[in-house]
């Protein structure tokens, strides 16, 4: 009795194990995928910039001859002839490497991307750039004599000191890589100091900016957020490389007249222009540089 008992047991045992054997087994989990977020240009951003500028004017003055009507200085009674070299036949010219230099600043901006990934940009970015074209112009004459009172300048642009731009940007991007043109607003300023004569008018007058306008383009990269260079935790870090045409509007009437100096008289420093090329006297250069932007918002 006792093994039949025994032996029924076992029969059960194994009899259960087979049916359990027979169940469906519990399905595994699915995989979670979690999606790679993709690329926008669009949020704000903030960086800094570094480059060389250079001379652009289509028609710079580069000096002047010593004439008995030449060159002419702007005093409160209007222009007069102005003995800045002697004997007269003397010449004056300027290097053509003194209105060129350093520039360097920081911007700030905004984009926004139609659509994720590839697609259009569009935005607004301004700066403001500290400009190094040189306090002291060089050049090179066959004077017997420079008149003490004379101080040499190689044009309006020889005495700005800082520029600056407003401008809108439109541009395509490929995933990180973004190609773009600009242009809008620019300004500049000098300090009122040594030869910063370049920014009085023919009222008398000294104006604190010269305005104009700037176009460009360039070509920026977007690092990924875990770049080495992402102090700031942002959502990306960016790096640029920009060039940018400066014109800044000519004066109306004799403001047109190319500046070449800076004459000591009893009522401060006062401008000297040249009679010779009167017909237009453009200030424009370029820049070339090259930026860094720290960008935040969208990813």
């Amino acid at each position: 009795m006792k093994k039949l008992l025994t032996s029924l047991a076992a029969f059960t045992a194994l009899t259960a194990a087979a049916s359990a054997a027979d169940l469906p087994r519990r399905a595994a989990p699915p995989p979670v995928f979690t999606p790679v977020p993709v690329f926008t240009w669009t949020g704000a951003y903030f960086g800094i910039n570094a480059g060389y500028a250079f001379d652009a004017s289509s028609n710079s003055n580069r000096g002047f001859v010593q004439t008995p009507g030449n060159p002419v200085a702007l005093v409160p009674g209007g222009l007069v002839p102005y003995q800045a070299l002697l004997p007269n036949g003397s010449s004056l010219a300027y290097s053509n490497d003194s209105r060129e230099g350093f520039s360097g600043g920081g911007q700030i901006g905004y984009n926004w991307q139609l659509s994720p990934g590839n697609g259009a940009v569009i935005g607004f970015e301004a700066d403001a750039q500290y400009l190094d074209f040189g306090r002291r112009a060089r050049f090179a004459t066959n004077a017997g004599a420079i008149n003490p009172g004379f101080i040499p300048v190689n044009g309006t642009l020889n005495t700005i000191d800082f520029f600056g731009t407003v401008r809108g940007r439109l541009g395509y991007a490929f995933d990180r890589t973004l190609v773009y043109a600009t242009g809008g607003f620019a300004y500049a300023t000098g300090t009122d100091d040594g030869a910063r004569v370049g920014l009085q008018n023919f009222a008398g007058r000294r104006n604190d900016f010269k305005t104009g306008w700037t176009v460009g383009g360039g070509v920026e990269y977007a690092l990924p957020t875990d770049s080495f260079l992402n102090f700031f935790r942002s959502s990306a870090v960016t790096l640029k490389v920009e060039g940018l045409y400066v014109n800044l509007d000519n004066n109306n009437g004799r403001a047109q007249l190319p500046l070449v100096g800076a004459a000591i008289s009893p009522v401060g420093l006062v401008p000297v222009y040249t009679l010779a090329g009167a017909s237009r006297n453009e200030n424009a250069f370029a820049v070339v540089r090259a930026g860094l932007n720290y960008k935040f918002g969208s990813y």
